[in-house]
C-alpha cells in the first residue's frame, strides 16, 4: 500500500499532463501560406529539376568487343550489361533455349564460337564465359 511520503513524492507528476508541457499551437495566415508555395515553385527551374548524368563506370562503361561477341551483339563497344541483354534478346529470338530446362541455352554456331566451342551453357555461365571476350583497354 502507498505510503503518504509516496503520494507526495509522485503527487507532482501525476499532476503535469503532456499537453500542458506543449506550447500553444497558432494557426498560420492563409495568405503566408499561398506566398510561400508560390515562392517556392518560381525557385525552382528547369535546369534544377533535370537530374545530373553520372559518367559510365565499371559494368555499364563501354568497352571493345571481340570478333564473335561482335556477331552476336551487333556493335564494337558495348557495356556489359547492355551485352548480355542482347545475348539474351538473340537466344530468345532464334529459340535457344532448352524447352525441358530453360535454364540451359542449347548453342548455335555463333554462340559455340562465343563459348568456347561447347555444346550447352547454364545461364549462370554467360558472364563468366564472356568475359574473354571483352578486349582490355591499354
Amino acid at each position: 500500500m502507498a505510503t503518504p511520503s509516496m503520494l507526495s513524492f509522485f503527487s507532482p507528476l501525476v499532476l503535469l499532463r503532456p499537453a500542458s508541457l506543449a506550447p500553444p499551437r497558432r494557426a498560420a495566415p492563409a495568405s503566408s501560406a499561398i506566398s510561400v508555395r508560390a515562392a517556392a515553385a518560381s525557385s525552382k527551374s528547369p535546369a534544377a529539376a533535370a537530374p545530373k548524368k553520372r559518367a559510365a563506370t565499371g559494368i555499364t562503361m563501354p568497352r571493345p568487343v571481340s570478333p564473335a561477341l561482335q556477331a552476336v551483339v551487333g556493335a564494337s563497344e558495348v557495356p556489359r550489361t547492355e551485352a548480355i541483354k542482347r545475348l539474351w534478346a538473340y537466344i530468345k529470338q532464334n529459340n535457344l533455349q532448352d524447352p525441358m530446362d530453360k535454364k540451359v541455352i542449347v548453342c548455335d554456331q555463333k554462340l559455340k564460337a562465343l563459348f568456347a566451342g561447347r555444346e550447352r551453357v547454364g545461364f549462370l555461365e554467360i558472364a563468366k564465359l564472356l568475359n574473354p571476350h571483352f578486349v582490355k583497354a591499354p
